[in-house]
Formats: structure tokens, C-alpha cells, sequence
């Protein structure tokens, strides 16, 4: 039952990911979760994160910011990024995971999410049926909402790393 929240992958960054080898097996796209994905919750964007996607423009890559927050607080974070986005994205819905697609003009395929929440990013993605990467939070400060779903992660990820294990020993 918890396996439909189990990433594909689980990182410790999003600056840790081999961009360069998604590219190589055919990605074209990625959807990005911000908020301690990408910089910490509510922060602008850094100078690591514009690194990145400029960085990934020159890869080949088609980018969309898909984020729950309000207008101001994506489109604020994407003036110096300058990709695609999509915010109010009612995350785990899968309309906007397909609609960002249908921006960038990539398919199920070719198309990647990042992001750092197990019950909205991951499952969403994975309700969709395209591949993901979880990464840990950039910082521990969130919102009291994301708190409390955080507690319920760590069990998943419990099983999560327990079934990990077990294919790995098999």
C-alpha cells in the first residue's frame, strides 16, 4: 500500500543529480518542485539555483517550476530562472504535471519531476506516470502543515529504504 508513494529515486540534493546522464538516456524535460527543492522554503532564488538552470538550458533541457504557492511567490522566484512555470498547481493532481508537459512539448518518456515532498510532489508524479526523484529538504524551516506531513514521511520512507534493502539483496 505505501509503495505508491515510494520515489524512483531518493537524493540528497537536487545539486547532486547527474543532469548531464538524464539527458544522455533521454530526458528533455523537468518539472521542479521551489520551495526546499530548489532553495529554502520561501527564500528567492540564489545564485546556485540560477547556476543550475542556466546550466540546464545549455544541456538541452525544458524547464517548468510546478509549485502550490500563489502567483507572486513562483513568478518572484522564476524573474532571475526565466523557465516555464505553473503555480496553485493543487499538487498530487495530475492536470498540471500533464499541462507543464504539454508546455515544454515533452511526453511521459522524456519528462522528469524533482521535488521534496513525498504526498504531494512524488505521489502526484507518480499518479501521472512519470518518473521522479525525491530529494531531502534543503532546510528544516517549514510550515506547520508540511511539519506534521513530514512525520508521516519518515515512516514511508522507513519502508521505502526497507524494500530498498531487499531488492538490493536479491
Amino acid at each position: 500500500m505505501l509503495e505508491k508513494f515510494f520515489p524512483d529515486e531518493y537524493l540528497d540534493s537536487t545539486y547532486s543529480i547527474d543532469f548531464e546522464e538524464l539527458y544522455r538516456k533521454g530526458f528533455r524535460g523537468i518539472i521542479f518542485d521551489i520551495d526546499n527543492t530548489l532553495v529554502p522554503h520561501g527564500a528567492p532564488s540564489d545564485k546556485r539555483a540560477e547556476e543550475l538552470f542556466e546550466r540546464l538550458k545549455k544541456i538541452g533541457f525544458s524547464c517548468c517550476l510546478l509549485s502550490n504557492n500563489q502567483y507572486e511567490r513562483v513568478s518572484s522566484f522564476n524573474k532571475n530562472i526565466q523557465v516555464y512555470f505553473i503555480e496553485n498547481a493543487h499538487k498530487p493532481g495530475r492536470r498540471n504535471y500533464l499541462k507543464a508537459m504539454e508546455i515544454m512539448g515533452t511526453d511521459l518518456k522524456s519528462t522528469i519531476f524533482i521535488g521534496d515532498q513525498l504526498f504531494t510532489d512524488v505521489y502526484g508524479a507518480k499518479r501521472t506516470g512519470m518518473r521522479n526523484i525525491l530529494v531531502k529538504p534543503i532546510h528544516p524551516k517549514e510550515e506547520i502543515q508540511i511539519v506534521l506531513k513530514r512525520k508521516l514521511e519518515k515512516i514511508v520512507l522507513y519502508f521505502y529504504r526497507k524494500d530498498q534493502r531487499k531488492r538490493k539483496n536479491s
